[in-house]
């Protein structure tokens, strides 16, 4: 069973969550696609880590065979290509991998060199095998990292397997959650935090993936929009994490919840339940 999790924003507490679950899994898998800014590691804390460069293809020009006829050019929806002075230039920083200008090219004046993108960090916490993307500053795109983690998920396909996904609603997110079983959604109880689950909840309807949603930082007796929202669309409420100082201790420190208090553990453990048998329907 794969569980991704995800939130339409950054800081609602969805690597809080992930880890959390993991921790409760019995040889579990743990992949962290939020390669812009991975840190379920620092919960996890990976022991005898190793690390897997990621590198994509990226094309290199013949400026001996470039007859200057700039198709290439006009079919960069990117604008990493450019003919100047009769030379034709590839702006590699810019480039995303597509491959298109090596196909079109009538002179085939292109061939294609490997670039490193980043890193996969692999390494165990206790059962649980933990698996984290690195992506090197100033990258285009983080899609073909994400996609090697994906690819360890399908070769352990019968591991119980947390998906970390970026925040928000961009491709990134799309590519990380098709392998999904079941998606969490995570929320804050705000206006802002309303309308950020409303972007990735269609994004989820989209895939067409069963979903629940976990409400987090919640007050007893204080306004949910986020609540109001998963009431009017009719989308399953898998539970509230209140707002708790402790936990917020416990969270800034990178200490994993369950392992650190019995009060935690059975929150997360009845999430944990919530979860796979909403999954297993």
């Amino acid at each position: 069973m794969k569980i991704a999790v995800l939130s339409g924003k950054g800081g609602t507490g969805k690597t809080l969550i992930a880890v959390n679950l993991a921790a409760l899994g019995h040889d579990a898998l743990y992949l962290d696609c939020d390669v812009e800014e991975p840190n379920g590691h620092l919960f996890l804390k990976p022991k005898n880590p190793k690390e897997k460069e990621v590198f994509v293809k990226i094309p290199q020009v013949d400026n001996e065979l470039c007859d200057g006829c700039r198709k290439c050019v006009d079919f960069c929806a990117f604008n990493a290509l450019a003919y100047v002075k009769e030379r034709l230039v590839v702006f590699e920083d810019i480039c995303h991998s597509c491959g298109g200008c090596v196909l079109l090219c009538p002179q085939k004046a292109f061939s294609e060199k490997d670039k490193p993108i980043g890193k996969i960090v692999s390494g165990s916490w206790g059962s649980v095998d933990i698996h984290s993307g690195f992506m090197n500053v100033g990258e285009a795109s983080g899609v073909p990292l994400i996609t090697e983690l994906l690819s360890i998920g399908r070769e352990n396909d019968d591991a119980l397997t947390f998906i970390d996904c970026p925040p928000g609603s961009a491709c990134i997110v799309m590519e990380s959650i098709q392998d999904a079983d079941f998606c969490v959604l995570v929320a804050e109880p705000t206006i802002f935090g309303a309308h950020n689950l409303s972007m990735v909840y269609e994004l989820v309807k989209l895939f067409d993936k069963p979903m629940g949603v976990v409400l987090n930082k919640c007050r007893r007796g204080s306004p949910n929009p986020s609540e109001d929202f998963c009431h009017e669309n009719k989308i399953k409420i898998l539970g509230s994490i209140p707002f708790d100082t402790q936990l917020g201790l416990l969270n800034s420190n990178a200490k994993i919840a369950v392992e650190e208090s019995p009060h935690f553990k059975e929150l997360f453990s009845d999430l944990f339940e919530k979860i796979k048998e909403e999954a297993t329907k």
